[in-house]
């Protein structure tokens, strides 16, 4: 922990990530907002939210914001994903919360910035995430878990450096994970699958209803996903003692195959 504290390369990852979310946020959200404002020429008219418009913010935003700045971050942009790379032994525990605290703070001043761009919408509540009517908790929740798992296993599998047949824009098939998530869930609950993000709007909102279905739910579906992809579909061979020195060192080998079979086992082996 000490040694991550001391780079600047550490302190330069958070930054990205910080910056990274709010661009993320202020462009996914914005377009969200968008449908809002008046026809011109028709401010009585009334206008419905295009689904289809707010996923493809969401993805392609998020697949900008990974190419921009994976290859300093790794551009997480999201707790739900930090948690499934912290479980899956990528990143110390240190990095993990350092992250986090930088994505809420960039969905916080990213969303208090759409604030004011958007202050002349009545009613305005900035994106916040809330329960459709007919759905109660525990459905949300049940949404929320299932759109996060198929996001944080679409990055993992991804991301997977044992993997050399992954071909085309791995930022873009996450943008599209992102996009299929928004597609799912919109109608349900906002599509939270990520608690920065729905923090952000909570926060400069003050409203906190039902918020915690926000957080429980991408935690539990981005830990499943780390869970089912490290012991099930392409485990990993590492005891606990590894472990503990990956999330207080934060230094990682790469991992190779002990056989040509992907169902081999693979050895992590902190630095």
């Amino acid at each position: 922990m000490a040694s991550e504290f001391k780079k600047k390369i550490f302190w330069r990852a958070v930054v990205a990530e910080f910056l990274a979310m709010s661009l993320f946020i202020f462009i996914s959200i914005g377009s969200a907002l968008g449908f809002s404002f008046p026809v011109v020429g028709n401010k009585t008219s009334t206008r419905s939210q295009d689904n289809v418009k707010v996923s493809l913010a969401f993805g392609l935003s998020i697949a900008t914001m990974a190419q921009s700045v994976g290859h300093i971050s790794g551009a997480h942009l999201n707790p739900a994903v930090t948690l499934g790379l912290l479980l899956s032994c990528q990143i110390s525990i240190f990095k993990a919360l350092m992250y986090i605290i930088a994505q809420c703070l960039g969905a916080v001043v990213a969303t208090a910035i759409l604030s004011g761009v958007t202050s002349s919408l009545p009613n305005n509540l900035l994106g916040l995430n809330a329960l459709s009517d007919g759905i109660n908790a525990g459905q949300g929740l049940g949404i929320e878990i299932i759109a996060t798992l198929q996001l944080v296993l679409c990055v993992l599998a991804t991301t997977d450096r044992r993997r050399n047949d992954v071909s085309g824009s791995a930022p873009l098939a996450i943008g599209l994970s992102v996009a299929l998530g928004h597609l799912l869930a919109i109608d349900y609950t906002g599509c939270g699958i990520n608690p920065a993000r729905s923090f952000g709007s909570a926060l400069i909102a003050n409203n906190f209803e039902n918020h915690w279905i926000f957080w429980v739910g991408p935690i539990i579906g981005g830990a499943s996903a780390a869970l089912i992809y490290d012991f099930i579909l392409a485990p990993r061979s590492s005891d606990l003692t590894d472990r503990v020195k990956v999330w207080t060192s934060g230094q990682v080998e790469e991992y190779d195959l002990e056989g040509d079979d992907m169902n081999s086992r693979v050895e992590m082996k902190p630095k």
